[in-house]
């Protein structure tokens, strides 16, 4: 897909200058990956606590079976 967008340029340098990356293209597309990623990463976030657990559950019950 080919998008045209006015990126600050000084951002733009200062991207390749941390990154490993060798063009802009590289960098944006490592950001927009970093950024997918990262939000991902927050949904999971969002369900801690949302999972109702057994009080009666013995895990070291469990580990001694077999």
């Amino acid at each position: 897909m080919t998008v045209n967008l006015q990126i600050d340029e000084v951002l733009i340098q200062e991207a390749l200058a941390l990154s490993n990356q060798q063009t802009e293209h590289d960098v944006v597309e490592q950001a927009l990956r970093e950024y997918v990623q990262r939000r991902q990463q927050m949904k999971i976030l969002d369900l801690f606590g949302t999972i109702d657990y057994d009080d009666d559950y013995n895990y070291k019950q469990q580990r001694h079976k077999q």
